[in-house]
């Protein structure tokens, strides 16, 4: 019987320690939910999660994002100065959002694929580019 307490209270040590630990690793991709201007009912918290989901880690260096330390694609600091997006479309929220989701749509034969990005996904992605100062 005591062996089985003590059993017990090792779990309950070892869950606590793995929650702990899930929610300090979780916490260096905390972003504040923000909408972006133009952006509305978009939600930047959602933001490294998706650009894990759809790989854009791959290609992609993004502050705040660890898996994000690709090459092949630009690097994503201080998004919100730049001019462009893809070397021509200006950076406004509406051409970020479709940059997102049709990139061979906006520039035909661009190194960046199609990934079926869902709307909404596009616009939280779009909001949290815009928190990357």
């Amino acid at each position: 019987m005591a062996f089985s307490v003590i059993l017990g209270w090792l779990g309950l040590a070892l869950i606590l320690m793995v929650s702990a630990y899930v929610l300090v690793r979780s916490s260096r991709d905390a972003v504040p939910v923000a909408s972006a201007p133009g952006l509305p009912g978009a939600d930047a918290g959602n933001g490294p999660l998706l650009l894990r989901q759809y790989g854009c880690v791959s290609c992609h260096r993004v502050p705040g994002v660890r898996e994000a330390s690709g090459a092949v694609g630009p690097d994503l600091t201080g998004f919100t100065r730049r001019a462009v997006i893809a070397g021509k479309l200006a950076n406004e929220p509406a051409n970020l959002v479709q940059w997102i989701r049709f990139p061979q749509e906006m520039s035909p034969g661009t190194a960046m694929p199609d990934l079926g990005v869902a709307e909404q996904h596009a616009q939280d992605i779009a909001a949290y580019l815009y928190t990357l100062e």
